[in-house]
């Protein structure tokens, strides 16, 4: 096993199109990314934990009245930058706005979030007190 480097499979969102938003029944919300030319699929950000959206020159928690309107708004934005780390979480910057994941550990039930989707099989699972969110555990 590989040993796991922050943000090494997170950044490779970078240059991307965010092209939808999907909400799960209302248990988590799935945000789609362009595949790798030749893919055919997205790229999917499952996110298990409800992000903070930065948009419009506010942050919207899932609790805010519009916050879905905002999630949706960040679409099509094109990944600008991404981090992952202790303490701040994942947070994906976009030319539209920001998706932002660093939960309390009572608003975490199992995992936080989840990426899938790579054309080389790569994927990866983030859960409180492990990687990037040990400071949830």
């Amino acid at each position: 096993m590989s040993e796991y480097i922050p943000n090494e499979l997170l950044s490779r969102l970078v240059g991307e199109r965010m092209y939808s938003v999907e909400f799960v029944v209302n248990d988590y919300v799935q945000l789609r990314f362009d595949g790798e030319p030749g893919a055919g699929r997205p790229v999917i950000l499952n996110c298990y934990a409800w992000p903070v959206v930065e948009y419009a020159d506010r942050a919207w928690r899932e609790s805010d009245l519009g916050y879905a309107d905002a999630l949706r708004s960040l679409t099509p934005g094109i990944v600008a930058a991404t981090t992952e780390q202790t303490g701040t979480g994942i947070r994906v910057d976009l030319d539209t706005g920001a998706v932002v994941i660093h939960p309390r550990i009572e608003d975490v039930y199992i995992e936080i979030a989840e990426i899938m989707g790579f054309t080389d099989g790569s994927w990866m699972v983030w859960r409180p007190g492990e990687d990037s969110f040990e400071d949830l555990g």
